[in-house]
């Protein structure tokens, strides 16, 4: 027996058995997560749900719960302020709800680099989506946890401001104002308002010193102490940063008090193996890969920030904070605040010892409020000021490969001090941030941006030509898919595509016409990017346009109208369309270029009398790619037009389930000797043109 402890004792100390428990973790999680059994809600009229979580949200509530053990994600649209009202006060966590509803199925990412709802729920155990038709309240929850944590979220609800005891008591940030929180996220300090081991740490101790008090032994106090750190985790939704921070605090105070004398890396590499053990889906949550990776190199660097004064460690913190999660942040947001740095060193001092106690002083004594709510409005000017020194750089995607290079790179530049290879990580974020330099392969994508036009061309040296932004999308027959009060096209599905390929400039923004489902997000890449130069169609200005006039004309950026003939390096593109209609549609941009000898044509929503002047006008046999003119309608693509430029491919952007029940059978009928591709059926379609070949690739593929 004493040999046995011995040896464990001798392999406790050993490094590399904690680095191999660490790669067994991750592997098998990933294994296990991938092999998830899918499990399919047999058919009910009736289902009874157990609430696990809920969101009202307007005219929207979505529950996640289980389902006869089964986990599923329901939403339902609220008919009146009545329902609302009910809903608000009935639906807790832990409720028993009967429900009726369609089982449905999330849908994949239609554009390249987003977010995949689907592939999300799945790692999550998530199969099954209700849309629900009628919803009865059967039961509340009688536990005693569920019972404290509807407490505790209704007495945050109660406070006249709740947004700062919101986010940082119940790690919720829905009352955060848009334009504050965009500054959050621009400064780089979003972090800070995400539950985190900071906040468990400033608990804990908390809970820590009001023992000591009383005069408590040590290890009561680290048992009672992570019973109250496990009850805050349970009420503020158990997020794998603040799950970590727990174990993370109960392993270190029993590694002390029992004297196993485990390093504090190998400690918590221990906590991710237990963690990952009960849930392994988390092994791709972003919030737990940020909060391990950021606390292993800090504990890592922890012996260089010895006898060095409060100001420098907090800088050295801040750098390595930086420099440890930067692959990931990129991934999540392409771009990075190089200020972040610097604004770390005020903002997380000011939270960490000012607004986070102040916030649990004023949720157990509200009369704290007036004094919250000077300090929150203190952090939320800075926050404004600091915004405008950013410096925000943009990055492509990083493949998994890289990522994994870069952090072994890391591990061993701190650990065995091998100063060489600073160099490779170097090289990789120069590789980033020139990657598209090097790329000359040409690129069309056609976004799907639902019922309207949105088409990008990327060149050899990557000058962008946006063609059409897309307006609002039809979510009428997806509502079950995910819904989101304050979605926008532009910032949430076109600003996040450019910025993964790399884009940090629109050379030329061609819009085809005035519409709003093909110009509808213009003012939004144009105040989110450099855009160049606009180009507008023949005939006069609609509001739309006039609006996008007015903005153009303050940031001084020029335009033009009726434009016939436009090179991008050594691309042609001509505008074929130069007559004068008496129809918004009809006096549509129609471009023609060609592309290392493939014809292209762009056809707008231009009609078959356009059509008809165009075949007279020009010679356009042999259309090798043929974006299909006004979605599909009945109105475009004669027969003439299709016997006369026979296009090997027929690209029709279309939203699903539209009302205008676009594309025509009648067109499609015309198109069968055609290779075609709709938006709603394959997703975004990409030709990647490379020397004298083609390459087409679809999303989801």
């Amino acid at each position: 027996m004493n040999l046995l402890l011995k040896k464990l004792k001798t392999l406790l100390k050993c490094d590399f058995f904690f680095y191999l428990l660490l790669l067994f973790s991750i592997i098998f999680s990933v294994y296990r997560v991938n092999n998830y059994e899918f499990v399919k809600l047999e058919s009910s009229e009736n289902y009874n749900i157990f609430v696990t979580n809920y969101k009202i949200d307007g005219d929207y509530l979505r529950l996640e719960g289980t389902i006869d053990k089964v986990k599923v994600i329901a939403t339902y649209y609220i008919n009146s302020c009545e329902e609302q009202q009910y809903l608000m006060k009935n639906i807790l966590f832990g409720t028993l709800l009967e429900i009726s509803g369609e089982v449905k199925e999330a849908s994949s990412s239609s554009i390249p680099n987003g977010f995949d709802y689907k592939t999300y729920l799945m790692r999550d155990n998530v199969f099954n989506i209700i849309e629900i038709d009628k919803i009865t309240l059967l039961k509340q929850s009688d536990n005693i946890f569920y019972k404290i944590k509807n407490m505790a979220y209704k007495r945050a609800l109660d406070f006249s401001n709740p947004t700062y005891i919101y986010a940082f008591i119940l790690g919720k940030t829905n009352y955060i104002d848009s334009n504050i929180n965009q500054s959050y996220l621009q400064n780089g300090i979003t972090h800070l308002f995400a539950l985190s081991g900071l906040h468990v740490s400033i608990f804990a101790l908390i809970i820590i010193n009001l023992l000591k008090v009383f005069k408590i032994k040590e290890v009561f106090r680290i048992f009672i102490t992570f019973i109250m750190l496990l009850l805050f985790s349970f009420i503020t939704g158990s997020s794998p940063s603040i799950l970590r921070a727990t174990l993370l605090f109960f392993l270190i105070g029993i590694n002390k008090y029992f004297r196993f004398d485990l390093k504090t890396e190998n400690v918590l590499i221990i906590s991710l193996f237990i963690l990952l053990l009960i849930r392994p889906s988390d092994v791709y949550n972003v919030g737990f890969q940020l909060s391990y990776i950021i606390t292993f190199f800090l504990i890592l660097c922890n012996k260089y920030f010895n006898n060095k004064n409060k100001l420098t460690v907090l800088f050295l913190i801040s750098v390595l904070s930086f420099v440890s999660s930067f692959p990931l942040v990129v991934n999540l947001n392409n771009e990075v605040n190089v200020f972040s740095i610097i604004n770390n060193i005020f903002f997380v001092p000011y939270v960490t010892y000012i607004v986070f106690p102040l916030t649990i002083l004023t949720f157990i004594f509200p009369f704290f409020l007036f004094f919250l709510n000077i300090v929150t409005n203190v952090m939320e000017y800075a926050s404004q000021f600091f915004k405008t020194f950013s410096i925000s750089i943009i990055f492509r995607d990083i493949n998994i490969y890289l990522v994994f290079i870069y952090y072994f790179c890391l591990f061993f530049l701190i650990k065995c001090k091998k100063k060489s290879l600073l160099f490779v990580n170097i090289l990789i974020i120069l590789y980033l941030k020139l990657y598209n330099y090097f790329d000359k392969n040409i690129y069309i994508y056609f976004l799907d941006v639902g019922q309207g036009d949105s088409t990008l061309i990327l060149t050899k040296n990557k000058k962008s030509i946006v063609i059409d932004t897309g307006g609002k999308i039809n979510f009428e027959k997806e509502k079950w898919a995910i819904r989101n009060n304050n979605f926008s096209l532009c910032e949430d599905v076109l600003i996040s595509f450019y910025k993964s390929i790399g884009i940090e400039k629109i050379n030329y923004l061609i819009l085809t016409h005035g519409d709003a489902d093909h110009m509808g997000e213009s003012i939004c890449l144009v105040n989110n990017f450099d855009v160049e130069k606009v180009i507008l169609n023949n005939g006069e200005y609609n509001n739309l346009e006039l609006e996008l006039i007015n903005v153009l004309n303050e940031k001084g950026i020029p335009y033009y109208q009726n434009i016939k003939e436009l090179v991008v390096e050594d691309i042609k593109f001509y505008s074929l369309n130069n007559k004068l209609y008496d129809n918004e549609n009809d006096n549509s941009i129609v471009l023609f270029s060609e592309i290392n000898n493939y014809k292209l044509l762009l056809m707008g929503d231009a009609s078959v009398f356009v059509e008809k002047d165009l075949i007279e006008k020009y010679n356009l046999e042999d259309i090798y790619i043929l974006k299909v003119g006004h979605h599909g309608s009945k109105t475009s693509t004669s027969e003439e037009f299709i016997d006369e430029t026979k296009p090997k491919y027929g690209i029709i952007s279309v939203g699903k389930d539209n009302r205008y029940n676009h594309p025509s059978n009648t067109v499609l009928k015309l198109l069968d000797k055609s290779n075609v591709f709709r938006t709603d059926i394959d997703g975004s379609i990409v030709f990647k043109f490379y020397k004298s070949r083609l390459k087409i690739n679809t999303c989801p593929p």
